[in-house]
């Protein structure tokens, strides 16, 4: 596809970015010295996840609300989305006076249901999967006569997403304008059909590459001129995306250096290391572009990469989970098998043990029934909080040194590996 048969120009987002000042955040970007070390490039990263709804779902829905003639903002807007692009709709939707219809799909978290009407919309929970939610958001389209806010495939969606471009690469900091190579999350290819224009118009020598989580490749797979085929649980959500866009499709195949995909444990580990090392909340999908970048260092050696964080949209529950499978997966939080003598006294022993050698006991399990164990034998399994691996090994020794054979357990199996 040539750059004049493009169903989106440049023109088209710097008027978009036009429409939207004031109204969205213009994020900050900053460049991260302890992430770079660990990618083994330059790492600039662009935090959407500091919009007012958390999203950079605002900015498209933003400038295809502001385009509806006086008429169509009377009769209202729909959209279906199980979250982000619902959100962003329905904020400036309220912020714009114009009634708006959100379809989410059942099983959709109370908390973006509540959150969604919280901004004035009307919700409406339907359908097995967003599939189905979609089929009658279009269904109330046509009965109520209101404008369908597609999440991506819409030309005035995507010149709003490809502002973020703008900001990246025109940027009055030098720090950004280097950018060499762009990283962003692909579900339905708005985001990064958006950015691709803006950055080649700008820069065409700069590279682009897409990610989709492992489990949900449809872009990939389209491109390829494969039947889309996906499905299964993900953290990434946000990108879980069946079938891309008929317009994005275009505009990636002819824009966009290559799709990378990404599995769940990298994923996780976006997430925490964004948490602990640049202290920001981030969701599955808004971290994906890092797991791509740390999974393909190799690709990105010695570049100048600008990820887009897209969004922080993550319940609280799976991020607690994330943080506990972090801190087991580094080391820090392990599982000791003592064996002790069924006897007053030697659990305080233990305990005791541990705490002088540093340790700190999250939780203790003192088997004396369903473990193959001697009759006058117990075995207690304790959980420690610990430093490193070297600490893990301190307490260890000094358990056996006071007589008491200890073992850490495997954290996925729950067997002895040492």
């Amino acid at each position: 596809m040539s750059a004049r048969a493009l169903p989106v120009t440049l023109a088209d987002i710097r008027a978009a970015a036009g429409t939207i000042a004031g109204a969205v955040e213009r994020t900050p970007m900053a460049e991260s010295r302890t992430l770079s070390e660990i990618c083994g490039c330059t790492i600039v990263l662009k935090f959407e996840n500091l919009q007012y709804t958390a999203s950079f779902k605002e900015r498209g829905a933003l400038n295809k609300l502001a385009r509806l003639s006086p008429a169509q903002r009377k009769a209202g807007v729909i959209a279906c989305s199980a979250g982000n692009h619902a959100q962003g709709v329905a904020y400036h939707a309220q912020r714009l006076r114009i009634p708006a219809v959100i379809v989410m799909p059942e099983g959709t978290p109370f908390t973006k249901i509540s959150q969604t009407r919280k901004f004035g919309a009307e919700v409406v929970v339907r359908g097995a999967d967003l599939s189905e939610a979609q089929d009658h958001a279009h269904t109330l389209q046509h009965e109520r006569s209101l404008v369908f806010v597609h999440p991506y495939d819409d030309p005035d969606i995507i010149a709003g997403q490809g502002t973020i471009a703008l900001e990246m690469l025109e940027s009055s900091d030098a720090s950004t304008r280097a950018l060499d190579t762009l990283v962003v999350p692909i579900g339905g290819g708005g985001l990064i059909s958006g950015i691709a224009v803006a950055a080649k118009a700008i820069n065409p020598k700069i590279a682009l590459y897409g990610v989709e989580s492992a489990l949900y490749p449809a872009m990939s797979q389209v491109l390829r001129g494969e039947e889309p085929r996906s499905g299964g649980v993900t953290i990434a959500e946000g990108i879980a995306v069946k079938r891309p866009g008929e317009i994005t499709r275009q505009i990636v195949k002819s824009l966009v250096e290559d799709v990378l995909l990404v599995g769940e444990s990298a994923l996780e580990q976006a997430v925490l290391l964004m948490l602990e090392i640049e202290k920001s909340v981030t969701e599955g999908a808004g971290a994906a572009a890092l797991a791509a970048v740390i999974a393909n260092r190799e690709r990105f050696a010695g570049k100048r990469v600008g990820i887009v964080i897209s969004g922080g949209n993550i319940d609280a529950r799976v991020l607690s989970a994330i943080l506990m499978r972090g801190l087991v997966r580094s080391g820090r939080l392990v599982r000791i098998r003592v064996d002790i003598s069924d006897q007053p006294g030697l659990l305080g022993k233990v305990a005791n043990l541990i705490g002088a050698a540093g340790g700190n006991i999250v939780e203790v399990y003192h088997q004396r029934l369903f473990h193959d164990v001697p009759l006058k034998m117990a075995e207690l399994d304790v959980v420690i909080e610990t430093r490193d691996a070297r600490h893990v090994d301190e307490i260890l020794v000094a358990l056996r040194a006071a007589g008491l054979p200890a073992n850490l357990l495997s954290s996925v199996t729950g067997e002895e590996i040492r």
